[in-house]
């Protein structure tokens, strides 16, 4: 018998011993990132359903202690939570459909057309995600109140669809390349135009990139806060972000208010992403493999 036959016994324990380490560095770094990542969901929800005399005790208890219901109806009642979440909900609409509709235009002219300078715009609508948003804060809101276009919903539309636009043409125009040319060139030979190969031929495959963008540019400007709170002045168009702020008090802290406003905030988000799941992730990585 050889050496390295006599040897290769012996390294199997090692080789075992070695993975089975590994494994357990990766379930134990799993376990406390998740843990670091769901505990401040936990503490919001357990704060939310007891008295706050029991969230501001030292050590605050972990588990609950007493349940609490009248916080929503209390908040509800002082607070237009419902007007504040109607007005978060159709900025983060008409932003989703301006992102929709313009993304898919920009994106097919990015993959599909051959046009002089098309690379050096790709590019410079990447270099507009560096320029901060408050740079441009001030001479937007002179532009703005000079066009009486201040305390109007669908203008900050305009505003975070702008803003947002540009990732959500560089993610449709990924799955936008992922499109046989053969297909494309087929329908232009059956007397399809540009357009209509891209109504006919490149939307029905693009269905999750699509989803994406949807997600992407709701969430963007359901939480955007800092043009929210400059554009609309006036407190029958304040969208919840902004509202959300004005509910500190001076002469007490009603925490289980606040852990209340931020559940019932998050709740919308939340539920149309567990409605998209399914195609977000094969949207935002469409591009990441040619086919």
């Amino acid at each position: 018998m050889t050496t390295a036959a006599r040897s290769a016994p012996a390294s199997r324990p090692k080789l075992h011993a070695r993975r089975l380490l590994n494994r357990v560095v990766l379930y134990a770094t799993v376990t406390v990132v998740s843990f670091i990542t769901f505990f401040p969901l936990y503490w919001m929800m357990i704060s939310t359903f007891q008295p706050s005399s029991y969230i501001l005790r030292f050590p605050p208890p972990l588990l609950p202690q007493e349940l609490y219901f009248d916080q929503f109806g209390e908040l509800f009642g002082e607070h237009p939570i419902a007007r504040w979440l109607r007005n978060s909900f159709l900025i983060a609409s008409m932003t989703m459909l301006l992102c929709m509709a313009l993304s898919v235009l920009g994106a097919y002219a990015l993959s599909s057309l051959r046009w002089r300078g098309r690379n050096l715009f790709g590019l410079f609508l990447l270099v507009t995600q560096m320029l901060p948003e408050v740079l441009i804060l001030i001479p937007l809101y002179i532009i703005y109140r000079r066009l009486n276009m201040l305390n109007s919903i669908p203008s900050l539309a305009l505003i975070d669809a702008a803003f947002i636009l540009p990732i959500c043409i560089w993610i449709l125009k990924g799955v936008f390349d992922n499109v046989p040319p053969e297909v494309l060139d087929a329908s232009v030979v059956d007397g399809c135009t540009e357009l209509g190969a891209l109504w006919r031929i490149v939307l029905p495959l693009s269905a999750p990139g699509l989803a994406a963008v949807a997600v992407v540019a709701f969430f963007f400007a359901w939480n955007e806060y800092l043009y929210a709170g400059i554009m609309l002045s006036s407190g029958d168009f304040m969208p919840a972000s902004v509202g959300l702020s004005t509910l500190k008090a001076i002469a007490q802290t009603p925490v289980e208010q606040y852990m209340a406003a931020g559940l019932v905030f998050s709740v919308l988000p939340v539920a149309f992403y567990l409605a998209m799941q399914r195609y977000i992730v094969s949207g935002l990585t469409a591009g990441a493999v040619k086919g």
